[in-house]
């Protein structure tokens, strides 16, 4: 019995590693929750399987919209959303008829219902409800002596969606925040399980492990940057957000850290940072060096099983001895007196060991309140005082408020994007009516869909294609299931509910995906309208090439933004967001004032997953330009690990003046000008400004230092650690220069990229 609950309890983590706050889970949940109690209010009131149809996808689409994390705000949205509803499957039945004036009024809210998401997440779930419930009438083909039962149907699965949202699947922020959590500490547990392979990992298994820690690290910064964006709303505070923030990051730069240390152990040569950012990049030998330590290479397996123990086991069951010891052994390595004798590269893996179990009791602390501290060694006892002292200096800060857009007129994202779809889809429109005249909305829904969420031609393409892929696959599943429920409307609701969970489940995931369930439902739906054939689902493929391709149409014609363009926009925000995060980190421990760096250097994650989404019509594989393939994600993985270093400097500042470990180096500054120097220049050239300097290289960080007359500090110590991330940071901006081809003059004389 034990055995099978402790598999049950190891797939459920995996589970909850796999899908973040169980967010995309809540998601489908709530979704067909929501259907199911609107198909059972509608039977009972005996109603015909048309309104049933209309009440089901009315009730997907009042859920789905509506994505605002405060309660309060969800229930206004779904207040308001119910009149535009209605008010739409009004005006679908008045202009059943009137095919010129439908059309206008078609555009005309398509229009309006884009130009709404300036106004933020309410403003976009009001435009989504009203051109949904639009399109729900034109496909159940809503007349005027049926409004009075579509409105009953629609109030009835507003009230469901209702019901689903907060009582059934409620979606709390302090909710959801606990369930981020908990996936941040399960997915720290697989990257600590990949470290304990990583030290045994052979040639032939090297590649797959390396393979398996970059996908853990990326996972891993994904729930910290997850639990940051809902740490205003589901904490009590600012300072408890800001605890928790630090506590985080701790965590994700630790057990980064402890991984790069890992591999240094391994190699004969010291492992380039970018190895763990980007695929396939060479490790300096394959031959595992840690065979020939002996003792202390069996002592650092066990105790990175150890620090797995530490990260997975929950706080109630924590109280025993023996994970105590444990705790007190890891923390125990903080001293240089405590580690085992061998390489300097694995002395630094032991090092490594201890900061990632510190930051694990910070976390433990932060997430489950005091822990037994009975059993405490002086080592234990020094990083508890530590941590008391920092939290006595976390000093919680208003969250500023995202940056307002000073753009005006047609230069307005919205604006443009608005013009851009209503001319898209009045080609659509026209090319719809040749097609069918029965069908043809389906062709403006996917010129629809393709603009939501884009912002450049190149995402407008990758849409266009992933839609028309997976609507394909869609029509083939349809053809089957079809087939397989026949007559029985029962079994073709089931079907529609698992495809709605389907659709919801995998849309973050894969948008082709989603479009495969969301055809696959269509051609349910269609069986249960009695309007199923195949023509019809071929139609089906048919619209959704010509949506797309008008779509696709009228980003190029329409106001333009092309991907270059954009990819530019976002890659000059990562380099000032860069700037700024290594600056303050640097005047911090040159002994400046005290500053949020931790929230800067999440600004510049946010600012580079901008640029990795801005730059996926430039690395699918679907790309005819291979160079440019390879050179964006050459440039993204850089980008990734300058932010890695960014964010260590950030943490190791933050400790001042709290820790007894870390002290101000003035020296520090004459580094940290170098490298701001550099980024500036190169953000120059991306923006296109004429310059004629060149990007510094040539001198090490350590010969700075040293040229003030000061010997350079010894490994171990707090201040080589920064020198080593000062160092990787100054190579990478190089390199980045390098690859956009801005000019490097080193020591050796003048270079180009």
């Amino acid at each position: 019995m034990a055995a099978i609950r402790r598999t049950a309890t190891r797939t459920w983590n995996r589970f909850a590693a796999s899908d973040p706050g169980l967010l995309r889970l809540m998601a489908g949940l709530r979704t067909v929750g929501a259907i199911v109690l609107t198909l059972i209010s509608l039977a009972l009131l005996h109603t015909g399987v048309t309104l049933m149809v209309a009440g089901a996808m009315a009730a997907m689409v009042a859920t789905f919209a509506i994505r605002e994390k405060e309660v309060r705000g969800q229930a206004i949205t779904l207040a308001l959303g119910l009149p535009v509803a209605l008010a739409a499957v009004t005006l679908g039945a008045l202009l059943h008829s009137r095919i010129i004036a439908g059309d206008l009024f078609f555009l005309a809210l398509i229009f309006g219902a884009v130009y709404a998401r300036r106004f933020g997440d309410r403003g976009m779930a009001l435009g989504l409800i009203g051109f949904q419930v639009y399109f729900v009438s034109l496909f159940v083909q809503a007349t005027v002596p049926a409004l009075p039962q579509l409105f009953l149907t629609l109030s009835l699965a507003f009230a469901c969606s209702a019901v689903a949202r907060f009582a059934i699947v409620p979606d709390t922020p302090e909710r959801t925040l606990g369930r981020l959590r908990e996936a941040f500490r399960a997915r720290l547990a697989q990257l600590v399980a990949t470290h304990r392979e990583l030290v045994d990992a052979g040639p032939k298994q090297l590649d797959g492990v390396l393979d398996d820690l970059r996908r853990h690290t990326s996972r891993l910064h994904e729930a910290a940057l997850m639990i940051q964006g809902r740490l205003e709303e589901g904490t009590r505070d600012a300072a408890t957000a800001g605890l928790l923030q630090r506590r985080v990051a701790d965590a994700e730069i630790a057990a980064e850290r402890l991984g790069m240390m890992l591999l240094n152990a391994r190699s004969a040569e010291r492992t380039d940072t970018l190895t763990l950012h980007l695929p396939h990049a060479p490790v300096p030998a394959t031959v595992n060096r840690m065979h020939v330590e002996g003792d202390a290479v069996a002592t650092l397996r066990r105790d990175l099983e150890a620090l797995h123990l530490m990260v997975a086991r929950q706080a109630p069951g924590d109280r025993g001895t023996a994970l105590a010891h444990v705790r007190n052994r890891l923390l125990g390595y903080r001293d240089e007196d405590s580690l085992p004798r061998a390489s300097p590269a694995v002395q630094d893996a032991f090092r490594g060991l201890g900061e990632a179990a510190r930051a694990v009791l910070g976390l433990r602390l932060a997430l489950d309140g005091p822990q037994d501290e009975s059993d405490d060694t002086s080592a234990t006892t020094r990083s508890r005082e530590e941590f008391d002292a920092e939290d006595l200096a976390i000093v919680g800060a208003e969250q500023e408020g995202e940056d307002e857009d000073d753009r005006t007129g047609l230069q307005r994202p919205t604006t443009r994007a608005a013009f851009q779809v209503a001319v898209g889809s009045a080609l659509a429109i026209v090319g719809g009516e040749f097609l069918s005249s029965q069908r043809w909305y389906w062709a403006v829904l996917t010129c629809w869909v393709v603009f939501l969420n884009t912002a450049s031609t190149g995402e407008i393409l990758v849409k266009g294609y992933r839609r028309l892929l997976g609507t394909a696959l869609g029509v083939v599943a349809g053809v089957g299931l079809a087939g397989l429920v026949g007559n029985h409307t029962w079994t073709a609701f089931a079907l529609v509910l698992l495809c709605v969970f389907g659709m919801f489940f995998t849309a973050p995931l894969s948008y082709a995906l989603m479009s495969f369930f969301v055809t696959a439902m269509l051609g349910l739906l269609y069986t249960l309208l009695n309007t199923y054939s195949l023509a019809t689902l071929v139609l089906r493929i048919e619209e959704t090439a010509l949506g797309a391709a008008c779509g696709i149409i009228a980003a190029v014609l329409v106001l333009p933004v092309h991907t270059d363009r954009r990819t530019d926009e976002h890659l000059g925000t990562v380099l000032t967001r860069l700037r700024e995060s290594v600056s303050a980190a640097v005047a911090q421990l040159s002994g400046g004032p005290a500053a949020d760096l931790l929230s800067g250097a999440r600004d510049l994650d946010t600012a580079l997953n901008d640029l990795r989404d801005s730059t996926q019509p430039l690395t699918h594989p679907i790309t005819p330009l291979r160079g440019r393939r390879q050179t964006a994600r050459y440039l993204v993985a850089l980008l990734e690990t300058c932010a890695y270093h960014a964010r260590s400097l950030a943490a190791t500042a933050e400790l001042l003046p709290a820790s007894r470990t870390v002290t101000p180096d003035p020296r520090l500054e004459r580094v940290g000008r170098r490298i701001a120097r550099n980024i500036d220049l190169i953000a120059a050239r991306v923006a296109d400004e004429h310059t004629e300097d060149e990007v510094e290289s040539g001198a090490s960080i350590a010969s700075l230092l040293e040229a003030d007359g000061a010997p350079a500090p010894t490994s171990g110590t707090v201040t080589f650690r920064v020198l080593r991330h000062l160092q990787r940071l100054d190579e990478g901006v190089v390199g980045i220069a390098r690859a956009l081809e801005v000019p490097v003059a080193g020591r050796g004389g003048r270079r180009s990229g």
